[in-house]
């Protein structure tokens, strides 16, 4: 026998006021039951974009092998197109459409676009992947002959011609000319750069949101457009002859604008708290720049530079406008032609003997290598910046 229990009305005593009831009566107030409370919404699943289960797996290797299929049958039998690159395209549409029949039998249509989009994204990552590791591999592949001679990294053309055997000449002379020059570079570019981006972020005003539009104009200046100014400027006008100074200089223009606007973006980050902080213990504004912004910001800055750097070792026509290419080593900027590593590449590239279009690829795979050293060590900085915060 079940009993069933109810809560007794509660006995207030209020308390007395003009037209209320006596002192010592009382009155019985009940209270309201407790509302009722709805239940919560049923939280969808997060759906999963890889595969997870076999069939998931199975599904998609038996897609690539059908698009695979697929896109050979029409590309070789019944389509009249040639080439690996549109076959590239076509295996990558047949697999789509594959994959997209096969996930509809066993998924509803979320998770049907879910695994589409992340086949599209994965398939355009392997593809820009796969034409980096070509671009790469081939480019030292076809240096390689040059590249494993002790000589191509100490001596110069000077003593060789385009039928002289790799084992005679090398590139010391575009090494030397790019070190010097993008030294020059960056001795010019860093405190200019650095000292736009500082008046631009903590000056402010009506003029350096003008300079900010020219920095972020400049970002997109052609390379040709830099060298013939420095041409015209110094060699045309003043008379100075063709040298590495006139090159490093060049590339300065070029380089410029990417350091200014990367150091830009890196100041902006640096929280308000910290001048606002410094500023109250009575520094000045320059002070408070000097002492705590820039120190702030340094990992951000050497990224900035980094990035400008890898923009400008990779130039050609600024060096070829200004300085113009030699065979022999030439440590003096001031004076005679200075030979870079792009301009080494594009004068014995164009010479068609097979050892001057080794050495050339052999320079190639060296300024790959320099830029992505930079980028990476690029990368590590930021890294470091992040982790540090």
């Amino acid at each position: 026998m079940q009993t069933e229990t109810t809560t007794p009305p509660r006995i207030v005593a209020p308390p007395a006021s003009n037209g209320g009831p006596a002192r010592g009566t009382t009155s019985v107030r009940a209270e309201p039951p407790p509302a009722a409370t709805e239940p919560a919404p049923a939280v969808e699943p997060r759906r999963e974009l890889r595969p997870r289960t076999l069939d998931d797996v199975l599904a998609l290797v038996g897609s690539v092998l059908g698009g695979l299929s697929l896109a050979w049958l029409l590309f070789r039998r019944l389509l009249p197109t040639d080439g690996a690159v549109g076959f590239v395209l076509l295996w990558l549409g047949c697999f789509l459409l594959l994959y997209a029949a096969v996930t509809m039998i066993r998924h509803p249509a979320p998770v049907i676009a879910d695994r589409i989009a992340a086949a599209v994204v994965h398939a355009g990552a392997a593809l820009v992947g796969a034409a980096l590791l070509t671009v790469i591999g081939y480019t030292v592949w076809r240096g390689l002959d040059a590249l494993v001679q002790p000589n191509f990294y100490t001596q110069d053309l000077s003593a060789a011609g385009p039928l002289t055997p790799l084992d005679t000449g090398g590139a010391l002379h575009a090494i030397v000319g790019t070190l010097i020059e993008i030294s020059i570079a960056i001795a010019v570019t860093l405190p200019l750069g650095v000292a736009t981006a500082v008046f631009i972020t903590e000056v402010g005003g009506r003029f350096s949101r003008l300079v900010r539009t020219i920095v972020e104009a400049m970002t997109a200046l052609p390379s040709i457009v830099a060298g013939l100014f420095i041409y015209t400027v110094l060699q045309v006008t003043l008379g100075f002859p063709r040298s590495g100074l006139a090159a490093a200089l060049a590339l300065s223009v070029m380089m410029l604008p990417i350091i200014a606007r990367a150091a830009d973006v890196v100041l902006r980050v640096v929280p308000g708290g910290l001048r606002e902080a410094s500023l109250a213990l009575g520094a000045s504004q320059w002070q408070t720049v000097w002492h705590v912004v820039l120190p702030t910001a340094r990992p951000g800055l050497a990224t900035a530079l980094i990035l400008g750097t890898a923009r400008g070792v990779g130039e050609t026509s600024p060096v070829l406008l200004t300085s113009g290419a030699s065979n022999f080593l030439n440590a003096d900027p001031l004076n005679n032609s200075m030979n870079s590593l792009p301009l080494f590449v594009y004068s014995l590239v164009r010479s068609g003997e097979p050892t001057y279009i080794a050495r050339a690829f052999g320079g190639a795979a060296l300024l790959l290598v320099l830029v992505l050293v930079l980028f990476v060590v690029a990368r590590v900085v930021a890294a470091r910046r992040d982790g540090t915060r």
